[in-house]
């Protein structure tokens, strides 16, 4: 059981994933302890898989306001954007420390939160007029590294007028 206490410690996405298991292992083996036991074990995977969405929608997060730094011509909400982004990265650090397990995800994370973020973004400057035909393939054609979403890199500011 100390084992199963040191994962929970040091990876809760994998103690999840691992209890999950446990649970089902158990019911396939027969037990008169009548718990319902596929639902627990659903319960469980499904904390796992919340840490996921979470670290998801902060890459999101993160890549949508890369992209308006970079691309939108607005200069009010950029200290908000720039704001939102060290405090994403901050947040998947923590996510990070408590479930290590995540990072092998991660690249197909970011690849799949770039797309949505780019449609998020594609959305946001039409609404506000800030879609012309130049500024939209530059959207669509958008990437980052790593480092860029996770390191303390931001686009260059835009010229003053």
């Amino acid at each position: 059981m100390s084992e199963t206490r040191t994962l929970y410690d040091e990876d809760f996405v994998a103690w999840s994933q691992q209890q999950a298991d446990a649970l089902r292992s158990t019911a396939r083996g027969g037990t008169n302890q009548a718990l319902d036991w596929e639902n627990l074990a659903e319960e469980i995977e499904s904390l796992g898989r919340s840490e996921r969405r979470e670290l998801g929608s902060r890459i999101r997060a993160i890549i949508e306001h890369l992209l308006k730094l970079e691309y939108s011509a607005a200069i009010e909400p950029r200290h908000g954007w720039r704001s939102s982004v060290r405090s994403a990265r901050v947040e998947i650090e923590d996510i990070l420390e408590m479930s290590p397990s995540l990072k092998n995800g991660l690249d197909s994370a970011m690849a799949a939160e770039l797309r949505r973020a780019i449609r998020l973004v594609i959305s946001n400057f039409e609404e506000y007029g800030e879609a012309d035909r130049t500024v939209l393939a530059r959207l669509r054609a958008a990437t980052y590294t790593t480092d860029q979403i996770l390191g303390d890199w931001f686009p260059p500011e835009p010229p003053k007028p």
